[in-house]
């Protein structure tokens, strides 16, 4: 509640410390709160509104950068809520009225901006907040900004922070005068740059020259002529006049003006209509204002007459699938589902959401050489790294030129080829998972490709009378079920492994390697691989690309094995392993189970007291 108004009036505040409440000694409203010139007193009026003045011209950025603080009294009081003692009210340059309520409760024993105001206004600092015993001894000579206990709070003395909070928070409720919200705090977006490149922003501003001098006597472009461009007064750029271009600059190097380089193109700068003088604004848009929307654009790159054509947006749009790191997430993302929101509301597009699946792919971390240091010993990482034999292996920071640890994939592909690099990058580890760059590992994915080729050239020289026996059919399928399913979940290490190991299959084979499993595994290979792919694919005879060819189906039934391998115990203890039929009953278990030596070297001379059999899973022998 507001004194010396002739009626009560309230003023709200937010704050995420409402254990601190009793510590409020004045509010600070922002010199723009509305409630500033009915709170303030004839005494002070003069003082506040020269103050007032004064802020209107600087920025928000500028307010809260500032280290100085500044400030004046008005002269009114407000009532605390719960000890009813008045309060003075101030208004500083460092609360907005743009961001939150516009006013601030106070309390400068546990708020570092408020102690530095109180400190320099010689306002009172009361301290309701001590640490805990293990946190030490309270000093007064800074604010004590941590979690701790209440103390001259009246009731709530002795409570911790969070249950402090809590319970004033439930006391405002219950008397109504506040009482628990969830605020969003989103951070402003400056869709401005200081640079040539960009689209220019389409908004001009009059132009004031001294009084009694007329427009029509004057050119700003000249160097000396005194002008005031007034930035509080922008005017959008008739749509008619639209696109505004960039001019022609030979030096568009950012230079030393605050304005940016294009307040130097002065003949594009400024212009007359209607026989006055106007400015255009020289900051240019972000590479945001392409970016939030280019998924639409490459819809209809070519269409001179609209952004994008409704049935193309019908046909193609939401993006199905969004590959992105995880630093997206508060950027481009955020941003770009604001302009579809807005293109959504305007009828541009019929989809309400841009994008329908969101991958995050991990970072790849840079190898600086191994370091290694003893876990035991604490030694604390700020960096990336793995644990081996109880020794902490430092190999792998964060990739950077001043680090000095960046490959360059052009290197990687002079010395192994593309596909080698595509391999081994997919082959590294999970798409989403932190992984460290090892060069020395990528012989291991051309030997993958070495291999591959070779049972393919085999495969070449073979006629369709090479037929695949059991054991190659199944491994096929079971390879196009698990590189097919890996694919669509993106997947792609295990599908590579899965290739690996039916190209050790078909290695073993040595001549015998059948066409019709090379070119299954030469399509399978290709999205990975796609040099690799082409060049078997032509090896097995093809003239044309694999591009067109339909991707491999497998057979379900082929990928059901009809035999399982199991262990066999005694007493308890593996002694070995069996393979038999899927559907063996306890008979046929044991049977093979016998023909094992190291079982029937554990059973000879021992009766069988009981047989436990768990059909596909073990067999448990009790013998005595």
């Amino acid at each position: 509640m507001i004194q010396p108004l002739c009626r009560p009036q309230k003023v709200t505040v937010f704050t995420t410390r409402a254990d601190t409440l009793f510590g409020v000694t004045y509010v600070t409203l922002a010199p723009e709160h509305p409630l500033v010139s009915s709170v303030t007193t004839s005494d002070q009026k003069e003082e506040v509104d020269a103050y007032v003045t004064a802020t209107s011209s600087r920025s928000d950025l500028d307010r809260t950068s500032s280290k100085e603080k500044t400030g004046v009294f008005t002269g009114g009081y407000a009532i605390h809520p719960l000890t009813n003692e008045k309060v003075p009210i101030w208004i500083g340059d460092y609360v907005l009225g743009s961001y939150g309520t516009g006013a601030v409760m106070a309390v400068p024993a546990h708020d570092e901006r408020d102690y530095e105001f109180a400190s320099k206004f010689g306002l009172e600092v009361k301290w309701v907040v001590e640490p805990t015993k293990k946190d030490g001894e309270l000093s007064t000579e800074e604010a004590f900004t941590k979690a701790g206990v209440n103390v001259n709070s009246g009731e709530f003395d002795g409570m911790k922070t969070q249950k402090a909070k809590k319970a004033i928070t439930a006391k405002l409720a219950e008397i109504s005068s506040g009482g628990p919200k969830i605020t969003y705090k989103l951070r402003d977006w400056v869709f401005s740059r200081q640079r040539y490149w960009g689209e220019p922003i389409p908004i001009y501003f009059p132009i004031d020259f001294p009084e009694g001098v007329e427009d029509s006597d004057v050119d700003p472009k000249v160097d000396g002529c005194e002008h005031t461009i007034r930035f509080d007064k922008p005017i959008p750029v008739d749509e008619a006049d639209l696109p505004l271009t960039l001019p022609e600059m030979e030096d568009f190097s950012p230079g030393d003006d605050p304005a940016g380089c294009l307040a130097r193109a002065k003949d594009w700068r400024y212009f007359q209509k209607d026989g006055k003088w106007f400015s255009r604004e020289t900051n240019t848009m972000p590479q945001w204002a392409g970016s939030c929307w280019y998924y639409f654009r490459f819809l209809d790159p070519k269409n001179g007459e609209s952004a994008f054509s409704p049935e193309l947006d019908e046909d193609w749009m939401p993006v199905d699938l969004y590959v992105g790191g995880a630093e997206h997430a508060v950027l481009h993302l955020l941003y770009a589902r604001f302009w579809h929101q807005v293109l959504y509301d305007l009828g541009y597009t019929k989809h309400p959401e841009p994008f329908q699946k969101l991958v995050h792919q991990g970072m790849i971390l840079g190898s600086d050489g191994e370091k290694v240091r003893n876990c035991k010993s604490g030694y604390h990482l700020e960096y990336h790294s793995s644990c081996i034999n109880n020794c902490l292996v430092d190999s792998s920071y964060q990739m950077s030129k001043s680090r000095g640890n960046v490959v360059n994939p052009d290197d990687v592909v002079e010395v192994h080829g593309a596909d080698a690099l595509r391999l081994y990058e997919m082959f590294m580890g999970p798409l989403e998972a932190v992984k460290p760059w090892q060069t020395s590992q990528v012989s291991g994915v051309v030997r993958f490709q070495n291999k591959l080729f070779n049972a393919v050239k085999e495969a070449a020289k073979n006629d369709a009378s090479v037929e695949m026996d059991e054991e190659t059919t199944k491994i096929l399928h079971k390879t196009m079920k698990k590189v097919t399913e890996d694919i669509e979940n993106m997947s792609f290490n295990t599908a590579i492994s899965a290739m690996m190991v039916l190209t050790n299959h078909l290695t073993s084979l040595k001549d015998q390697v059948p066409r019709e499993a090379a070119e299954k595994l030469t399509l399978m290979v290709s999205p990975f691989a796609p040099h690799l792919g082409e060049e078997c694919w032509s090896l097995l005879g093809h003239d044309y690309t694999l591009a067109y060819h339909p991707w491999v189906e497998h057979d379900e039934a082929l990928c059901v094995d009809n035999t399982v391998k199991m262990g066999v115990q005694v007493n308890g203890k593996t002694r070995g392993e069996i393979e038999i039929p899927k559907d063996a009953d306890q008979e046929g278990a044991m049977a093979e189970a016998m023909k094992v030596q190291s079982v029937s070297n554990q059973l000879d001379g021992k009766d069988v007291k009981k047989i436990i059999y768990v059909p596909g899973r073990i067999l448990n022998i009790v013998a005595k």
